[in-house]
Parts: C-alpha cells; structure tokens; sequence
C-alpha cells in the first residue's frame, strides 16, 4: 500500500542517510543549519525537547523539521514555549506546499501535547522567510532571540 501526500517519520537509523541529505537552496544556507547540526542538537537536549522528524512525499525525502517542545525559553523558568526550530525543504522541493505541511504538522503536535502557541524564529532581512511565516498567520512579537526574528501563531 502507498501513502499519497506528505508525512512525518521518526528520525531512525532506517532514514537518518536520507535524512542528513536534505539541502536546501545555496542562498539559503546562511538562515538555516543543516540536517547534521540540528540533529546533533536534538541529541544533547534532555529527552523529549526536540522533536525532529523527516518529512517523506511517497518514498522520497523532501524536508526535515525540528521542534522545541515546552522549552525554558529565558533560561529562568519564568516562560515555557513551543514551536518549529528548523525547517528545511529540499531545494527541489521548495513551492510545493511541504513548508505548509511542516508547519501545521507542528502545531499539530503542539496543540495534541496541550499547547495553545507556535513560536518560530526567523533570518530577518530580503533573503529569509518572514514573508513565508506571515503568510501561515504568525505575527512578529518584537522580540529577538539569537539575532532573529521572533513570531508566533495562535493555535486557538
């Protein structure tokens, strides 16, 4: 049997290989980290905070996505946040709807845990994503984090 549309896999030994071979466009490289980096973070975080899965259209790879989930966001215990941490969409694959597909797919998972916000943070400038994440519905918060943008999306 095949699954048509898009879906989310646990990251396993089985796709880790398709997993680290995302790449997105060249001139984009500098507002994202790669697979490898994202992973190796996933790895080094208490159990259960990052939630990076392969995004599959049939049998081929097509992105990779991260989460943060219930995370410290001050480092103080005063703010507790959610949201998508990575997104990387196949440079082949960009315009086809599976950045949309990420997206609900986290809030998705945010609002099944409890969740009632989606935070993203994003390159600012002509080259990144802002446009992409208005567009969903997210709203800049004014706040910075690492040197970009943050926004969040109302999962009401």
């Amino acid at each position: 049997m095949t699954t048509t549309g898009p879906r989310l896999e646990e990251i396993t030994p089985r796709n880790l290989e398709a997993a680290l071979g995302i790449r997105i466009r060249p001139d984009q490289e500098h507002a994202v980290e790669p697979v490898a980096h994202s992973l190796a973070e996933a790895y080094v975080r208490p159990p259960g905070v990052a939630w990076p899965r392969l995004i599959v259209d049939g049998d081929r790879p097509v992105g990779f996505l991260m989460a943060f989930l219930d995370i410290d966001w001050h480092g103080d215990g005063t703010v507790h946040r959610s949201g998508l941490w990575r997104l990387n969409i196949a440079a082949a694959e960009q315009g086809r709807g599976y950045g949309r597909y990420a997206v609900e797919s986290v809030a998705a998972e945010i609002r099944r845990r409890g969740g009632r916000q989606c935070h993203v943070t994003w390159h600012p400038g002509p080259d990144g994503p802002e446009g992409f994440y208005l567009g969903l519905g997210f709203r800049v918060t004014g706040e910075q984090s690492g040197g970009q943008r943050v926004g969040v999306l109302e999962l009401a």
